[in-house]
């Protein structure tokens, strides 16, 4: 499975999010929060009850500005 990957900064650490399936892990590098990431991913996978997100086309991940 393929999954869309949203990395932000929150103070000393990083967090990895996959928005389609609501999964999200730390670290304190990039490499490490996606390796976390992958890791719970696959995780909650191997349990047979897990939700399957449904598989988009296009995901758009962009940022707005609010005052």
């Amino acid at each position: 499975m393929l999954f869309t990957v949203v990395i932000s900064q929150e103070e000393k650490h990083y967090v990895a999010l996959a928005p389609d399936a609501d999964i999200a892990s730390q670290g304190e590098t990039i490499e490490e929060a996606l390796k976390n990431l992958k890791e719970a991913l696959e995780l909650y996978f191997e349990d047979d009850d897990a939700t399957r997100p449904p598989l988009t086309e296009k995901t758009i991940v962009t940022q707005i500005e609010i005052l």
